[in-house]
């Protein structure tokens, strides 16, 4: 992660601590996810924690959606895109589901 600081603003305000340990902890997380999923023998247990880890980002898409719905600056594709960015969670959840299934 090049840029870190562009990712804290995801972070909700209600969790405790400081953004920047949740976006390293996140990006840790992606990146043994991803590694996990192309091993056949920990292929199972990285579609689980695939979803766990779509389902735990979630607050901070919901986040990001409503903050560039709040701006004046944000033009209404980018404000759309947010929005739509939601529901793509659902998804993205399911088909990690299926991978742990199927391994």
């Amino acid at each position: 992660m090049a840029k870190p600081a562009m990712w804290d603003q995801l972070v909700p305000t209600q969790l405790p601590g400081e953004a920047r340990t949740y976006v390293y902890a996140s990006g840790v997380a992606e990146l043994a996810v991803g590694a996990a999923l192309l091993a056949p023998q920990t292929r199972k247990m990285a579609g689980g924690a695939a979803a766990l880890l779509f389902v735990a980002v979630l607050p901070g898409n919901i986040k990001m959606a409503a903050d560039l719905l709040k701006s004046d600056k944000t033009t209404t594709p980018m404000k759309a895109g947010g929005l739509l960015r939601l529901p793509l969670q659902i998804p993205l959840v399911t088909e990690a589901l299926k991978v742990r299934s199927r391994a």
